[in-house]
């Protein structure tokens, strides 16, 4: 897993093309305030086995959680986004990873927004300035 975080003072966006066939079949135009955003690339790896699903999901829960409680964020976006390396778990995978990534921050009190999956979005974003608003991690 791949991961590019921002601590967004804004982050808005709107699907702008279909990406797969069997993409989320309405697409939305939405934002956030005050975020998280987290721009995750599955790869194959993480899909490997049950294992590995688990330190994958263990450890971008703990990422995504610590980075918003650095500025005391409850909004948290989560957008699939595989362009951070050339090796990308599939499509199937990836967004139910994203849909319980989505459940289990929201079942700890954050409020959680997925851009559309299966589409490619224009953006917005405003990021704070500190170098802590801008983190890339590698799971």
């Amino acid at each position: 897993m791949k991961i590019l975080t921002f601590q967004a003072k804004r982050f808005w966006w709107k699907a702008w093309s279909q990406t797969l066939d069997d993409a989320d079949t309405a697409p939305v135009e939405d934002g956030a305030d005050e975020a998280v955003v987290a721009f995750l690339h599955a790869e194959t790896c993480d899909e490997a086995d049950e294992d590995s699903h688990r330190r994958v999901f263990k450890y971008t829960l703990k990422h995504l959680k610590w980075l918003a409680n650095k500025r005391g964020f409850t909004n948290i976006v989560l957008h699939s986004f595989t362009h951070l390396g050339a090796d990308n778990a599939s499509s199937d995978w990836a967004r139910t990873f994203i849909s319980d990534m989505a459940e289990r921050l929201g079942s700890t009190g954050y409020e959680v927004k997925t851009t559309p999956f299966g589409w490619f979005c224009e953006w917005d974003l405003s990021v704070y300035g500190e170098s802590l608003a801008k983190v890339w991690k590698e799971i």
